[in-house]
């Protein structure tokens, strides 16, 4: 954690253009002393967790935070989210860091002392909740760079917005959230952000060292909902019906193309799953329909059109050669875009994850079909 701790504050100096021997010195040296506390806070967060837009208990922590280093605060933005600006003594630019701050409806099944045991309520159900994302660590991160950056308040050339969001796994059904909800409410104007910056802790990458990816790195997303409508009949007696757990089967095998033969493979992945299916209530009958739910993952914005396009053609068309109508929502209730790092920005900031880690410990990443709301940051600044 200390090295990707270390890279966040180092992100703000060389940006501000005030990285000298005596702000790295002094980075170090509290970066050290406030280890620990960045640990503890991380276990209670842990231990703690709240769903999207629900996040009370953690903003209250962050904003009692922020004001005691006299950071100027906003909360309830974005519902429950949190912004911190610190001036720094000397002009410069604007320079925005973001941690997400909800955990996800998962049981904690970890043996660890400080694991979870909260249950909520999440649409309609109770549900265990856990910090299975990181998110804990990175609302800590975030809160030790705030200390330590307020501390060196005169050192700086420019402002730092701290941006702790809600909701970065999706907001209750229904209503609004996320980073989304965030830029919408202004959250990159007042001052305007000139550049914005991120990180998400990885388990499978060996601690001690930092991957990145200039361009498109996380995939955008869209969820979807086919709804296949046919004839019920009584299982005896099929011929008097049109099947709509045939017809899904058959729309199901057909979207595997997609990726397969219509997706140029050595440019970007794509991903087209269906996750959900859901129809009739007994072995004898054949239902009326059927539901389906999916995701649709891309890496490029042009991949995602011919993808959706593709999807509408093969779902309405395969149910009508079998007799059966489609209905389909894409997006059903969300849609992140492609998560893309600017490339002079990235390149720009190189001599800092190297410095942070070592060069060797600096390692380009493939694209990841995973997503991640902060794009929606990305519109309005690099």
């Amino acid at each position: 954690m200390k090295k990707i701790f270390l890279y966040a504050l180092v992100v703000i100096s060389t940006t501000a253009s005030a990285q000298n021997d005596a702000l790295k010195n002094k980075v170090n040296q509290s970066a050290d002393k406030i280890e620990s506390k960045v640990i503890a806070w991380r276990r209670d967060f842990h231990e703690h967790p709240e769903l999207g837009n629900n996040e009370f208990r953690t903003a209250g922590i962050i904003a009692k935070h922020l004001q005691l280093l006299g950071i100027e605060v906003k909360t309830g933005v974005a519902k429950t989210g949190v912004v911190g600006i610190l001036r720094g003594g000397k002009p410069g630019p604007v320079i925005a860091l973001r941690a997400d701050m909800d955990g996800l409806p998962v049981i904690e099944r970890t043996p660890v002392p400080f694991a979870s045991k909260v249950k909520a309520q999440y649409n309609g159900q109770e549900v265990g909740v856990m910090h299975a994302c990181g998110h804990d660590s990175h609302v800590a991160i975030l809160m030790g760079v705030a200390e330590i950056l307020s501390s060196m308040k005169n050192d700086l050339a420019g402002t730092v917005k701290f941006i702790f969001q809600p909701a970065e796994e999706g907001a209750p059904l229904g209503e609004e959230g996320g980073a989304e909800l965030m830029v919408k409410e202004g959250v990159m104007e007042n001052p305007h952000v000139d550049a914005v910056f991120g990180l998400h802790i990885n388990s499978q990458t060996e601690v001690g060292k930092i991957t990145y990816r200039p361009g498109g790195t996380m995939a955008g997303v869209n969820d979807m909902k086919i709804t296949i409508k046919g004839r019920s009949a009584h299982g005896a007696y099929p011929w008097s019906s049109i099947d709509p757990i045939v017809v899904s089967a058959q729309i199901i095998n057909n979207l595997q193309t997609i990726v397969s033969r219509n997706l140029n493979v050595t440019e970007n992945a794509g991903v087209v799953t269906i996750g959900s299916i859901h129809g009739g209530n007994r072995s004898n009958i054949i239902p009326e329909q059927v539901e389906m739910m999916g995701t649709i993952r891309t890496l490029s914005a042009e991949d995602e059109k011919m993808i959706i396009e593709r999807i509408k053609v093969i779902v309405t068309k395969t149910a009508e050669a079998n007799g059966a109508t489609a209905e389909i929502k894409i997006p059903y209730t969300s849609h992140y875009p492609v998560t893309f790092n600017d490339v002079a920005l990235t390149e720009k900031m190189l001599p800092s994850l190297r410095k942070t880690a070592g060069t060797e410990n600096v390692l380009l990443k493939a694209a990841v079909t995973g997503a991640e709301d902060f794009s929606f940051y990305q519109q309005k600044a690099p």
